[in-house]
């Protein structure tokens, strides 16, 4: 690991500073949970480190305002796991953040640098991607908010322009019932990496979002507007047909040790249709039919 600054500001408009005047040299530390490995193994050699942990205006980490949770930079997975609004509302991000490495991995991991990461098995982007998140990007020429669907471009590449750095991701309460579940695949039991992940939400209109990640360059959303998948007397075959639509973009890698192309093609259907299950399930609980 090669030498460093170490720069602790203590205002956004301090870290854009930085940020414009080091260029791509710096990197953010927040939970450090994905940096330090990478500094670690020589994949990036910041010369600048900018501790954004500080920073008074990213506390509360979780912050709702009625309509709207903020999930600031510094929100770490164990802290958004904890709130019991978003045990309430999200449940498929619950599952989601909780399924991030072990207790003290989520304790430092946040959940922007997550995203920002731009993993295509990021496990938090297919709920943040169901639950129509907006991600606050700020930096020398402002602030602009960017849909999540619009924020990841590729592996490991977002929207983001020099100097800028994001700010929080903001999430809408659901305005009707929604139900919602999120399913990963792992090679093995424990803390791994997701071979495919996939998020379900479904609303009382019959209106079905599911996203899916770790089988293509970046994860995606796909909508039944239908009502076909949220449908209990709907045939097999439609459903299958809608499943086909919903999945036809999924480009696994052919090069990945993880898991093969087949195997993930099949898995995602396995995965789409236990979330899709848990989701109803829970709708009708929220609905308080028999």
């Amino acid at each position: 690991m090669r030498r460093f600054t170490y720069a602790r500001p203590q205002n956004v408009e301090e870290v854009i500073h930085l940020l414009v005047e080091s260029g791509t040299s710096a990197r953010l530390l927040a939970g450090g949970t994905d940096l330090v490995i990478a500094m670690r193994d020589r994949e990036v050699q910041p010369e600048i480190i900018v501790d954004i942990k500080r920073i008074a205006e990213f506390y509360p980490a979780v912050r709702w305002n009625g309509e709207m949770v903020t999930l600031s930079a510094t929100a770490a997975m164990g802290t958004i796991a904890d709130d019991q609004g978003i045990r309430q509302f999200f449940p498929g991000l619950l599952e989601a953040v909780l399924a991030v490495g072990s207790v003290q991995i989520r304790n430092r991991a946040t959940l922007v640098g997550n995203i920002c990461n731009g993993s295509p098995a990021a496990d938090t982007a297919p709920p943040l991607l169901v639950y129509g998140a907006v991600v606050v990007v700020t930096g020398p020429d402002g602030t602009r908010r960017v849909p999540i669907d619009d924020f990841i471009v590729g592996p490991h590449r977002t929207t983001l322009e020099p100097g800028e750095l994001v700010a929080a991701v903001e999430l809408p309460v659901p305005d009707r019932p929604t139900g919602s579940a999120y399913q990963r695949m792992t090679r093995r039991r424990g803390t791994d990496l997701a071979s495919v992940t996939l998020c379900c939400g479904v609303d009382d209109t019959g209106t079905t979002r599911m996203a899916y990640g770790s089988v293509g360059p970046r994860p995606l959303l796909r909508i039944d507007k239908n009502g076909v998948l949220a449908d209990p007397a709907a045939p097999e075959e439609a459903k299958a047909a809608v499943f086909n639509d919903m999945f036809a973009a999924a480009s696994p890698s052919l090069t990945s040790l993880r898991a093969s192309p087949d195997y993930r093609q099949a898995m995602l259907r396995v995965l789409g249709a236990r979330a899709l299950r848990t989701a109803t399930e829970r709708l009708v609980e929220l609905q308080g039919l028999p």
